[in-house]
């Protein structure tokens, strides 16, 4: 594990000696809390249209749980900025090594692949959950001046599935990565790829052949769904470690080439 811990802090040093990180978390956090802010206005607005209706028409205001809604939909966008905004985090992870010719020193130095690729894993994924940390300040802030004070439990399942999502992606992207030596090519290449499971996932939803639900069952977004609406589903768990498992060990074997091809 110290090849891991070794790669993970090199890494992790470099994301916040570059301005990558510093741009991709503020765009993120300005983007998800102008749609945090635009969600609770449009559910308030519409919670006291339904309590003056009720009362017009003299019965009891009809219940709406404002603060689980508004957590469910934030979760939802915040999936979604992930699948846009990942790319700019993986580009860079194997390509820019190949551009400089660091890749080389990598490849002989004695670490072994695997730890080379969980290190710069884990690392991107630590810098994404970092960038997520600010966005306990919304949820405090809607739970504080909430009336009753409502439950923490929609917001585990929705932390978890933005971490798994996100574990999938970077996985993902950072296998691309390790197939071009061209940043540019490879954010987007990955961007092409999350936009293509994206639309996958939007035919899916309209169409009930044999071949939509097949996709709904290997669509990342949809396994995503489940975790948004309060709900931890072990196999849409199980199915995000193993996708991200996959991606991991494909990244191993364009090592294994790439080294293979350097003999």
């Amino acid at each position: 594990m110290r090849g891991v811990w070794a790669i993970y802090r090199r890494e992790m040093s470099h994301y916040f000696v570059s301005p990558i990180a510093y741009v991709v978390g503020g765009v993120f956090l300005a983007i998800a809390g102008y749609f945090f802010n635009g969600i609770l206005a449009i559910l308030m607005q519409r919670a006291m249209q339904m309590g003056f209706q009720a009362a017009e028409m003299g019965g009891g205001a009809p219940p709406m749980d404002v603060t689980s809604m508004v957590a469910q939909n934030f979760f939802s966008v915040v999936g979604s900025l992930t699948l846009f905004l990942l790319p700019m985090l993986t580009m860079g992870v194997y390509a820019e090594e190949k551009k400089r010719g660091t890749i080389e020193l990598l490849m002989t130095s004695p670490l072994e692949d695997w730890a080379i690729v969980l290190g710069k894993f884990f690392a991107t994924l630590t810098v994404y959950a970092l960038l997520l940390v600010p966005t306990l300040l919304y949820q405090i802030f809607l739970f504080h001046y909430s009336d009753p004070v409502p439950s923490w439990k929609m917001l585990v399942p929705g932390y978890l599935g933005i971490l798994l999502l996100a574990g999938a992606l970077i996985a993902l992207g950072q296998f691309l990565s390790s197939l071009t030596e061209n940043q540019i090519v490879a954010a987007v290449l990955t961007f092409g790829v999350f936009l293509l499971l994206w639309v996958l996932d939007l035919g899916a939803q309209d169409t009930s052949s044999g071949i939509g639900a097949m996709l709904r069952r290997l669509s990342l977004v949809e396994r995503y769904n489940s975790f948004t609406m309060g709900v931890i589903d072990l196999a849409s768990l199980v199915y995000f470690v193993s996708f991200a498992a996959f991606m991991v060990f494909l990244t191993l074997r364009s090592l294994d080439s790439m080294r293979w091809r350097r003999a």
